[in-house]
């Protein structure tokens, strides 16, 4: 695809996203959606209600009314097209700076389209095939209001709220001044928990962090654990799809570990997981230990909901997958990231263990791994880079070694790479789908080489690089299952 990437088009506003292009993405997934309805929603970038204004003109352009939901959560927009049966247009950058903005396509099933969907609504939009409505067949607008609260009582529907509410937890809350500024304070307190926010005022000029949750832009949320004697810190992205952990010290938890340790509660033997090529070994040792498959994709939600879907149509169980930058689906309730309901997952563990958060990762905090990001001009210097990743895939070996769990294997499109034949069973090698690149796009890579994490992952305007993933390393550590209550005095000011 050349407009849509893993997780929709993104792009710095009026460069790359203009209100011309987003009209006519609404024009071409209007033509091509059979609806006579969509919704548009939006995050609380600067630029929101000039796109959504857009995506509102392109749609009704074509004879589809829009129902203007606002400024809600990606996870309540997706939510509201599931419920309706409408189509919708999420206009989101999701984690990348202010200065972006982006669209995101759900389905009238509340899932986001899939490839060939997307392929469809692009080659209506670069061919310019719009079927435009005469003077007496435009749409109609209206706004649509109580999204947000419908939401938040749909996820407390979903959750153990009275095991949450017995454990008499702290949460210190940092949205990022995102969408879910909106939503998340408010279901944590119904929750049962104390709740104190920093950055929690929705401002899409993001004056207090960037979106994205990585810890460099995450320091308030840990001195706020710490000055709140919380149990637990909360950090969302722009659109609150994604949740990211400070422990009760704290500390910065490694996203990796808190999905190993959600995975090891969710899965049971005989049961399949979905994660991208850049997995973590943490998962590998996971589903090794439990007896679980993990399923490999390219990098982005697209392809991980595609495969889940296939594993689903085919009788599988899959209760968790995702990656480990914070989203996290649970498919049994919606398949869709969302930042507020993996919070509420964790607090459930953290409930129903007695365990503080760093306990519950404990198991997952010896692996350690750099992710690094790749840069190319043009696709001669692509077709070059994996040009040789492939020819290192082809001439790869891998041995364990007692004394290190050292190991690494290039993906490239439609090669296997690494040295054995693929298998769905994570106790030996894991089977990688083909990765997919795109021009402009960072190419990602990453070693489990037990050194410390020196560069996060850091903005993509919504391409789809491709990845070079890890080999399995030897067997990590099991995840232990104490059960006993968590023990001291009472923390000044806990109810």
């Amino acid at each position: 695809m050349k407009v849509f990437g893993s997780s929709g088009t993104r792009g710095v506003a009026g460069e790359q996203l203009t209100a011309e292009f987003v009209l006519r993405v609404a024009k071409a997934a209007g033509t091509v959606w059979d609806a006579d309805r969509a919704a548009v929603a939006r995050d609380t970038r600067t630029t929101g209600e000039l796109f959504a204004n857009a995506a509102d003109a392109g749609l009704t352009a074509v004879g589809v009314d829009a129902d203007r939901l606002g400024v809600v959560p990606t996870p309540a927009a997706v939510r509201y097209a599931e419920v309706e049966g409408v189509p919708a247009v999420v206009v989101t950058a999701s984690h990348n700076p202010p200065e972006y903005n982006g669209i995101k396509l759900v389905g009238a099933d509340g899932v986001e389209l899939p490839v060939a969907e997307l392929e469809r609504v692009e080659d209506c939009l670069l061919g310019e095939t719009f079927e435009e409505a005469g003077w007496d067949a435009t749409g109609a607008s209206r706004r649509i209001d109580g999204v947000a609260v419908d939401y938040v009582d749909d996820l407390l529907a979903n959750v153990d709220r009275a095991a949450i509410a017995d454990a008499d937890l702290t949460v210190a809350l940092d949205p990022g001044h995102g969408a879910g500024a909106l939503t998340s304070p408010e279901f944590f307190r119904r929750l049962g928990c104390d709740v104190v926010t920093v950055n929690g005022q929705p401002d899409g000029h993001f004056p207090g962090r960037d979106p994205e949750p990585v810890p460099e832009n995450l320091d308030d949320l840990g001195r706020l654990v710490r000055a709140a004697d919380a149990d637990l810190g909360v950090a969302h992205d722009g659109d609150a799809d994604r949740a990211i952990f400070f422990d009760e010290a704290g500390e910065y938890v490694e996203g990796d570990a808190s999905l190993a340790a959600l995975a090891a509660e969710a899965l049971e033997p005989g049961d399949a997981t979905v994660a991208a090529v850049n997995v973590s070994q943490r998962l590998v040792d996971v589903c090794d230990d439990v007896g679980a498959d993990l399923e490999l994709t390219p990098i982005g939600a697209t392809n991980i909901i595609t495969r889940i879907q296939e594993l689903q149509a085919g009788g599988r169980r899959v209760p968790i997958a995702g990656e480990g930058n914070g989203g996290i689906f649970f498919p049994n309730y919606r398949l869709v990231r969302d930042g507020a309901f993996i919070a509420a997952k964790f607090l459930e563990l953290l409930a129903a263990t007695g365990e503080a958060p760093s306990e519950v990762v404990g198991p997952y905090t010896a692996y350690e791994n750099v992710r690094r990001n790749i840069g190319y001009d043009g696709e001669g210097e692509l077709s070059a880079m994996l040009g040789a990743a492939e020819q290192y895939a082809a001439d790869a070996t891998w041995r364990p070694k007692p004394s290190t769990a050292t190991a690494s294997t290039t993906a490239t499109p439609g090669c296997w790479s690494g040295p054995a034949a693929p298998s769905r069973r994570c106790g030996s090698t894991p089977r990688l789908a083909s990765a997919s690149a795109r021009s402009n796009s960072p190419t990602p890579s990453r070693t489990n080489s037990r050194r410390r994490s020196t560069t996060p992952e850091r903005p993509d305007p919504s391409l789809s690089p491709a990845p070079r993933p890890v080999a399995p390393a030897p067997r990590g550590v099991a995840r232990p299952r104490p059960r006993s209550r968590r023990s001291g005095a009472p923390r000044a000011g806990s109810r």
